[in-house]
Formats: structure tokens, sequence, C-alpha cells
């Protein structure tokens, strides 16, 4: 059995598949300012769904997780979240070379290799 897809809600469904599409390579295939449909490169899907609330409240350790082949790609990442003013720290050797951003609409991404 195969994960098709998963289903995030989110404040603000145009800034969170932008976010996707330009830093963690995902491709947004439609949607609208409710919902939005992006693409991994193993054809998961990532849907988008606006939330009613003005704020998603997601647990405090709940994230999505991207991962890249080399330390010298999750640097890249973090040098270009960084370049265009997200606040993020450095990578750290944890449980692989990783970092956390937050993402518009209201949740957490992991960048590791």
């Amino acid at each position: 059995m195969k994960l098709n897809h998963i289903n995030l809600t989110v404040t603000d469904v145009e800034a969170a598949a932008r976010f996707l599409e330009t830093y963690m390579g995902m491709r947004y295939q439609g949607g609208n300012r409710g919902m939005g449909f992006l693409y991994d490169d193993d054809d998961l899907v990532l849907t988008l769904m606006k939330g009613r609330a003005a704020e998603v409240k997601y647990p405090p350790n709940f994230h999505i997780g991207f991962i890249l082949a080399t330390e010298a790609e999750v640097d890249e990442v973090n040098r270009r979240l960084k370049q265009d003013g997200y606040e993020v720290a450095p990578p750290e050797h944890l449980h692989g070379y990783t970092f956390y951003v937050d993402a518009p609409g209201g949740f957490m991404v992991e960048v590791q290799c």
C-alpha cells in the first residue's frame, strides 16, 4: 500500500503553496483560495485546505519533512530562506543534518539529509 495524499489545514492556501513550490520543490497543480494541490517527485499529493478560523493550531511538534541528498543542499535551502527573510536557525546534526522553519499558512517544515 502506498500513501496517496496528506491534507493540511492552512490559513493562506496561496502563500503556503508558493512557499512549498519555491523552497521544497513541490509542483502546484491548481486550486483556489480555499484549496490547492501540490505534488512531489513520487506523486504524493499534498492538499492544502483553508481553515475556517483565522489561526491554524497544530500540536507543538507537528511538522512535515523534506529530505535532501546532501548537507550542501540543506545548507542552500537554509541560505535561501534566510535571504528571503525567514527566521531560521542554521542546520544542526541531530537525527540527521536538519533545521526547521515556520511556513506561511501556520505549519512547520523540517528540511534534512
